[in-house]
Parts: C-alpha cells; structure tokens; sequence
C-alpha cells in the first residue's frame, strides 16, 4: 500500500498505545496517529500497518476538538516530551483514568469493588525535580526551520532528543518541567560554551568535550548541577565550573565526571564535587532524604506524597505489621510508612539505591526498617522471611515490566492479608493482578497523575486475599 494513502475525515474517539490518538477509518480500520485529541475530524496519511493497525500524522483538520488548548511551551511540536500539552488538563485526566479501566478490563478482567477518581496534580509545570540535557553537533531542525529551508544559525544545541533519533538534540531554550532557574542554568552554560568554542558530544562520532548537564533540585530549594565531559582537560573543565560556581551561588552542590564510555550510563561512573556538597537534601512528611547525583527519588515530590499517602491509607495499618518492601529504591516508601507498623523489609536490585536506603534511614533515626539488595525473585526467599516474619502486608513497586512470575507466585504461597500494588505500567499491572486472582480480589483502586501533559500514569490497587 503506498505511503501516501489518506484516510480522509477519520474522528478521533479515544487514546490509545504510549498515548497516541485513535479513531477509524471509512472501512472501519484502526488508525493510530500522533498529534490528534479526541474531538478532533482530520484526514490522516497512512505510513504503515502494523498488526492490522494504521500508524499515521494528521495532514489536515475538519475540525478542531474542544477540549484542545494552546501548549505554552514554544518547543511543543519538536520536542515529543510533553506530548499531551495541547488537550487541557481535565481531559488529560479523564483519559488517564480511561486508560486504567480500559487495561484491567481487558486483561484483568476482574471485579473492581471500589474505583476512586484519578488524583490529578495541582502543579501540572514545573513538578520535576531532576532533568538531564544532552549536547551535539548535530542540531534537530524545527518543523517551521524545515519549512522555511533556511540554513541553521548554530549546529549545536543542548537539550533533549527528538523520539527515535540518539544523535541529534532539540535545542531547549525555556522548558517548562522544572523550576525556571533549570533554564538559567542551562542557558548560562550554552552561551558560555558557544563563547569560548567548547565542543558538544557526537554520539555516532564518539568525539567532543561537553556530553550531559543535569539539574536537580528539592522541595526546600536546594539545587544540584551535574557537569558530564568526555574527556579530561583540566584548565577548560576548571573554567567553566569556576564561571558557573561564580554566576550561581546559591547552588548547594557542583559536581563533574568525565564519562569516557560510548554509553551514557553513569551508575558505573565516579562524581567528583567541585563545589559544595555531595548530595541535597529533600523533605517528605517530616522524612529528610539525602539526594546524591546517582540517588533514584520520585522526580515529581509534590505527588509523590499524595501518592505514598494513598499507598499508606489503603494498607489500612493497626501498627503491629510486618511489611515487605518489593523494587524499594530508595526506601522512600518504606520509611515513609516505618512509624505505622512493627517492621518494613525493603528488596531492591540495585545497589547504589540500597544505599541511599541505609544512608537516609540512619538520617531518620529508623531502626525497624531493614533492606536487602539483589534481585527480588531470588533475594525475597524463606530465608529473609524465617529473618523477619511471615508479611502482613506486600507493597509492590515494580518496573515497566512488572513483577517477575516468580514473584507473583511466592506473593501467592505466602498469602499476606493485603497485597498494595504501585504500578506505572497498568497493562502489566493487569496481567499480574490476573495471575493472582485466585487468591487476592481487588478491593480499591486510585490511578494518581505524577506527569502531566504526558501519557503516563501510576496506579495504586488494594488486593485482599479471598
């Protein structure tokens, strides 16, 4: 079929996949597209089929939804990370919600006794706490630069990828995700660069000075740069840090690493402060945290305690507990919930976040939290429970992926008497619910919106055993 095939005033009904929109064509194929709301009437050029669905761009608009409104942001249509910017924000939320029911009826295919309403954010820009920026050589051309066939001003820029390309960059003058001293920062170091012929990093070339700016900030307006070089070079490193140190001084902490590997990983990496501390600090619920450049913590704080108050109410505590902690990062939940229940024992994989977990229980002066570090399907084992007690209740927090088979199975031998499921994944969350629903019933569920203007979404669920 070829590429330039339209399907003309296809209605866009619904969200589906990684947030795209969706509507059918005249012969009643589905037609996944981008850039498109609900609401909206629009002639779509078809560029493939996949699995008997049309993937395509809208190419002109019958009509308009009435639940769009104008992105604030001026990178809106290059730069693909806040991709929902255009659909205000009570219609972002209905959708959200939307995509929870429509996961556990299809996959779950359970009875949900109780449904609570989405919990929406009450900052819907500037909720982030962390943001990394990448430079290059190779600036990502604006769809009105492509338009106009005008050659660039600058090759370089620091920002952020455009979806599916690694080597190119969206040069990000004003973000609107973090705190507007995020984009001093970041502005500051780019004419700074510019000024002094500072190279930027070719990914495909493995060549330039300047790779990754990271900013991190707290509740409590503590602000942490993170400067990544490709190499060494002493007296340009100095500079620069020094010029920096010397326009921002209310930055806590400065820290630098020289990343000589072809991948951006830095957990493998050695931080060095240049000036200040080696971590900030943050404060949840009267909790201080510890935040290093390496440290895993919610990105969006203010919905982070919304979210751990929903995760701590549905547990329903009496305060004689014993609690097990599944993919517990940091601990944050875990000390989050300490002072309710007898014991929490928190299993994480990775290790600089158990850690962190050690570091900040300490700092909290926590003795009945205890954390294990290794993969939870081996670690969470009859040796750790003889240790510690057979689980009241499970918290499980795990990646995309979900939990591992072996997890849900031993979650299903040892028979706590609730299950509270965090998931930022609700199909896979779905699909494990469905492998438990021999023995656990879903009593509540609350999606809570941690990232506005994007498709993703947490939800939190209540399993009791039956």
């Amino acid at each position: 079929m070829s590429k330039q095939r339209i399907a003309e005033k296809v209605e866009v009904t619904g969200i589906a996949d990684k947030g795209k929109a969706v509507g059918r064509d005249a012969a009643g194929e589905v037609v996944f597209m981008t850039d498109a709301i609900p609401g909206d009437i629009v002639d779509v050029q078809l560029l493939r089929r996949k699995k008997g669905v049309w993937q395509g761009v809208p190419v002109h608009y019958h009509q308009q939804s009435v639940h769009r409104q104008e992105p604030v942001c001026r990178h809106f249509e290059d730069c693909g990370g806040c991709k929902w910017q255009h659909m205000n924000y009570t219609t972002q939320l209905h959708h959200k919600e939307q995509i929870v029911r429509d996961a556990m009826n299809r996959i779950a295919k359970m009875e949900i006794t109780s449904f609570l309403p989405i919990i929406g954010a009450e900052n819907t820009f500037h909720y982030r706490n962390k943001m990394e920026f990448s430079f290059s050589p190779r600036r990502w051309k604006t769809k009105q630069e492509v338009v106009s066939g005008k050659q660039l001003d600058e090759d370089v820029a620091l920002g952020f990828h455009p979806p599916g390309f690694f080597d190119k960059v969206v040069d990000i003058t004003e973000c609107w995700l973090q705190d507007d001293k995020s984009n001093e920062i970041r502005n500051f170091v780019r004419a700074y660069a510019l000024e002094k012929n500072l190279t930027f990093f070719d990914p495909r070339e493995h060549h330039g000075f300047l790779r990754n700016l990271i900013i991190r900030n707290t509740t409590l307006n503590e602000w942490m740069l993170s400067l990544v070089f490709y190499y060494e070079d002493k007296d340009k490193r100095l500079a620069l840090l020094e010029a920096v140190s010397k326009k921002f001084i209310e930055l806590e902490s400065i820290q630098y690493v020289i990343n000589e590997k072809k991948n951006d990983s830095l957990f493998d990496q050695r931080f060095h402060v240049f000036r200040g501390k080696d971590h900030i600090l943050e404060s949840l619920n009267g909790l201080h945290f510890k935040i290093g450049p390496k440290s895993f913590f919610q990105t969006n704080a203010f919905q982070a305690k919304k979210l751990y108050d929903l995760a701590k109410s549905f547990c329903g505590f009496e305060g004689n507990e014993i609690v097990y902690d599944l993919y517990s990062g940091i601990g944050s939940i875990a000390m989050y919930i300490a002072n309710r229940c007898r014991a929490v024992i928190g299993v994480e994989e990775i290790d600089e976040a158990v850690a962190d977990a050690e570091v900040n229980a300490a700092l909290n002066g926590l003795s009945n939290v205890h954390f294990y570090c290794g993969d939870v399907k081996e670690i969470w084992n009859d040796s750790v429970v003889r240790r510690h007690g057979h689980p009241d209740i499970v918290i499980t927090d795990p990646p995309r992926g979900g939990m591992h088979d072996d997890v849900v199975q031993t979650i299903c031998q040892l028979l706590p008497n609730k299950v509270v499921y965090i998931s930022c994944n609700p199909a896979t969350q779905a699909r494990d619910i469905a492998k438990m629903s021999d023995r656990y019933s879903i009593n509540k569920m609350q999606p809570v919106d941690m990232f506005p203007h994007t498709s993703h979404i947490e939800n939190v669920t209540l399993l009791v055993r039956r």
